[in-house]
């Protein structure tokens, strides 16, 4: 999701007598945005100028969770790489480059726009090995035939409504390996009595905490730990940003 500033937005409706606001959601408007959007860190981002300071700090605020995410997960080695991670909603690449690489020994990608596909298979050449299959798929249909250790998944279900994401989660599940882990990384909902908020600059929608561990429950997840971003600055008045370490009730 691009739109990672606080503004006016349609907000949903908790009780029963609104149509929910994920039904506001238009796969084609979302991929007309993302197709005219220019492939680019700091388009990718959204306006914020240079991008670099924003990057930096949200992939040391990854680097730090998932480091304490693995001393609270049983069976997971803290200090090897693992062996097969995916990056899902990767855009061009920039989690996977400043992230996922020093932390998975190779890392697939999950990615709807073929502009910003081609460029992380361009980009791969540079890190020789690291990047394995690229899938130009929304998560919708992304249907993972491999088992993965690591599940990232930064600022994109925003554009699946809440029926897809249960059924996307619920398939993540059973690509996990043993003590494999998924990560959800995304905006959070500021509206004051906790409801969804739909933006139509790229037709997505930005979910609240507990709309968001209500789905991770209704799709077999147990939650292991969860975190707000830290570290932004305040005068740009960013849409809070929450981390989910999600691992099977039940192992498949």
């Amino acid at each position: 999701m691009s739109n990672i500033l606080e503004q006016e937005k349609f907000y949903g409706d908790h009780s029963s007598n609104r149509t929910p606001v994920d039904t506001n959601i238009d796969r084609d408007s979302s991929m007309k945005y993302w197709n005219e959007t220019p492939a680019t860190a700091n388009a990718m981002l959204g306006d914020l100028g240079n991008f670099s300071w924003y990057s930096r700090i949200d992939l040391r605020g990854s680097a730090n969770f998932l480091a304490k995410v693995r001393r609270l997960s049983p069976g997971t080695m803290t200090h090897e790489k693992f062996k097969l991670g995916v990056d899902c909603g990767a855009g061009i690449g920039r989690v996977t480059n400043g992230f996922l690489r020093h932390v998975c020994e190779v890392v697939d990608a999950v990615e709807p726009v073929e502009k910003f596909a081609s460029i992380i298979r361009e980009e791969s050449h540079s890190h020789d090995g690291l990047v394995g299959d690229v899938y130009v798929t929304g998560l919708e249909n992304w249907l993972p035939m491999k088992k993965y250790d690591l599940i990232w998944c930064q600022w994109c279900v925003g554009h699946i409504t809440d029926i897809q994401l249960t059924e996307y989660i619920v398939r993540c599940r059973a690509a996990l390996t043993e003590t494999g882990i998924m990560v959800i990384k995304e905006n959070l909902s500021t509206e004051p009595t906790g409801a969804d908020m739909y933006d139509d600059l790229d037709s997505s929608v930005t979910r609240s905490d507990q709309k968001f561990r209500e789905l991770f429950k209704e799709a077999g997840m147990i939650l292991i730990t969860s975190e707000i971003q830290l570290g932004f600055p305040k005068k740009y008045k960013l849409l809070p940003v929450r981390s989910y370490a999600l691992r099977p009730k039940v192992r498949d």
